[in-house]
């Protein structure tokens, strides 16, 4: 695989799926709100995982992680030009989107040597991405723009009580869904390259068609209310 073709393959890879997660969060995070499905925010960031682990077991290229992360926080920001609001309103979903994204990238650079063929290495790097996570996103959001809900964790002792009841479901699904995803991405890996060499003209089609289609998608269901 030449260097212009993997880096297109990398490309294309961080747009579909940071454009799904972004499809997840709008879509999805609304639904699971309004249907009061608990462990909400675990769950979202378990998706987001997953995707990433796709893109890390596929390409072993760990940087493109955080360019994951970037797709879906400008996915999610398309409520701003969409309905007129400001972008604050935003902050704190889009900076916990960017944190996981930038811990996953820093624990799988850390467990870079034993990730590869060692599932126990996977979940322990994705507990620690999703600790990592949120702690950063407990110290930032503070600074941010603080919701309600992590005001209420604004003392020391509320700190050692966000990260039972937020920090643990964090590393809970991250833990679970990173191995899931990285072992899907090293399944895909060789049918992605060979769609590609064998049916280009599909391949091509295809990814502009997801990537076009998540992002209609979530312009319909911003404008819809969700």
């Amino acid at each position: 695989m030449g260097n212009d073709t993997k880096k297109t393959d990398i490309l294309i890879a961080i747009l579909i799926l940071g454009s799904f997660w972004g499809l997840s969060e709008v879509v999805l995070g609304s639904l699971f709100k309004q249907a009061g499905i608990p462990f909400r925010t675990g769950i979202l960031i378990g998706i987001g995982m997953y995707l990433m682990g796709i893109a890390a077991g596929s390409y072993k290229k760990y940087s493109m992680l955080a360019g994951i992360a970037v797709i879906a926080v400008l996915s999610k920001l398309m409520v701003v030009p969409i309905l007129g609001v400001s972008v604050m309103c935003k902050a704190n979903s889009c900076l916990a989107v960017l944190v996981d994204g930038l811990a996953l990238l820093g624990a799988a650079t850390l467990f870079r040597k034993k990730i590869g063929n060692n599932t126990g290495s996977r979940i322990i790097c994705g507990l620690t991405a999703g600790f990592s996570a949120a702690v950063i996103f407990y110290f930032a959001g503070m600074k941010t723009a603080p919701c309600p809900n992590l005001l209420t964790y604004s003392q020391l002792s509320g700190f050692i009580s966000y990260m039972f009841n937020k920090g643990l479901t964090w590393m809970i699904f991250s833990g679970a869904f990173f191995p899931l995803g990285y072992i899907l991405g090293e399944r895909l890996k060789n049918t992605v390259v060979n769609l590609r060499m064998n049916r280009p003209i599909f391949y091509y089609t295809a990814s502009l068609t997801l990537i076009v289609c998540c992002w209609t998608a979530v312009g319909l269901a911003i404008s819809a209310g969700y």
